[in-house]
């Protein structure tokens, strides 16, 4: 425990790896703790991490499977236990471990009567198999299927269209996450000012990245989703205003933000932006759309005596679209615009 404040607010954060184990082939599981944080501080590190490391970490699994002479995925095959249909899906589960990015393939084949599991499949060089034992079918005659498999490596999960599967090739839905669970804590310690927070993180995985090595990955993939917010670049734009020179020193500093002018962003963002967001009352709501007036764009063209010119539009109701401008856009109605008569009555 820290002795003192000045000390509390110079030292570092570290981590410590405090259990890890294997519960089996393909149940890692680790326990880390991660101190000293100011208060506030660990809850949005936690948070961070229990999102990035089931989405983030990439896993490699198998996406595709080819039967020779098979027509469609409920055939069967003389001497195998199991439908194409099963045959193909099973291996989805096989879990696999790589560094490669490419789309590779693989083979299995076994003579039966047996047991094909993923130890009967030949793998390319840098792809391995967690489990051998993990089950792909079961053949009860002495022959020999070949199936052909393709690898690959990807984030989340992905839901293959069937309609393109034919020649007996088939597309298997596949599971790309190799981290299964993941658990923080947080608890103080210290007194007055001095309080800080320590973190406690379990990670569970199929084996595929350890524990420490998922940690590892999800921090750097973390960095590099904030990178580009540290790239911003700060300078000093004047804001144009009735027309007037820009070249004004007086006028405040503002971002400019990599992507263009935020004035023009801020319109284009206008523009798809529909009066629906103001939940505005149904008159109101209804006497809008009847003059054609669909997007925040459309409104932000229309003063208040615009408004108040339409049918059935009084001033309690130019007033609710004033104040739902401002609450949620930080918008006001425009002094002097065109006059009403370009809308419907």
């Amino acid at each position: 425990m820290l002795k003192n404040e000045t000390s509390t607010s110079t030292q570092s954060i570290e981590w410590k790896c405090l259990e890890s184990k294997t519960e089996g082939k393909r149940l890692h599981y680790g326990r880390f703790v991660v101190s000293p944080f100011r208060r506030g501080q660990a809850g949005t590190v936690g948070t961070a991490m229990r999102r990035a490391l089931p989405q983030e970490i990439g896993g490699t699994g198998i996406t595709r499977a080819k039967f020779r002479g098979v027509v469609h995925e409920y055939s069967t095959i003389t001497g195998l236990q199991e439908t194409i249909h099963d045959a193909s899906v099973n291996p989805k589960e096989i879990v696999l471990r790589s560094d490669s990015n490419d789309i590779q393939e693989a083979f299995s084949s076994a003579t039966g009567p047996k047991e094909v599991t993923a130890g009967d499949t030949s793998l390319p060089p840098r792809v391995e198999a967690i489990d051998n034992s993990q089950y792909i079918a079961t053949t009860t005659q002495p022959i020999s299927p070949n199936i052909e498999l393709e690898i690959e490596r990807d984030c989340g999960y992905r839901i293959e269209n069937l309609t393109r599967c034919g020649n007996g090739q088939f597309s298997i839905d596949a599971v790309f996450m190799p981290v299964r669970n993941v658990n923080y804590s947080i608890h103080l310690f210290g007194n007055g000012r001095a309080t800080q927070e320590i973190s406690f993180i379990e990670i569970w995985t199929n084996g595929s990245p350890t524990p420490h090595e998922a940690l590892s990955e999800a921090s750097e993939k973390l960095m590099d989703l904030s990178t580009p917010f540290s790239q911003v670049r700060c300078g000093d734009v004047s804001f144009l205003e009735n027309n007037e020179d820009s070249s004004d020193s007086t006028r405040s500093p503002s971002l400019r933000l990599q992507f263009g002018n935020a004035n023009e962003v801020e319109g284009k963002l206008l523009k798809n932006m529909f009066i629906d967001q103001l939940e505005l009352p149904a008159r109101a709501f209804n006497c809008l759309k009847r003059a054609e007036i669909y997007t925040i764009a459309d409104l932000l063209n229309c003063s208040r005596e615009d408004l108040s010119k339409l049918r059935n539009f009084g001033r309690k109701s130019v007033d609710q679209v004033s104040k739902a401008l401002w609450d949620r856009f930080s918008k006001e109605l425009p002094s002097n615009k065109l006059g009403i008569n370009r809308w419907k009555r």
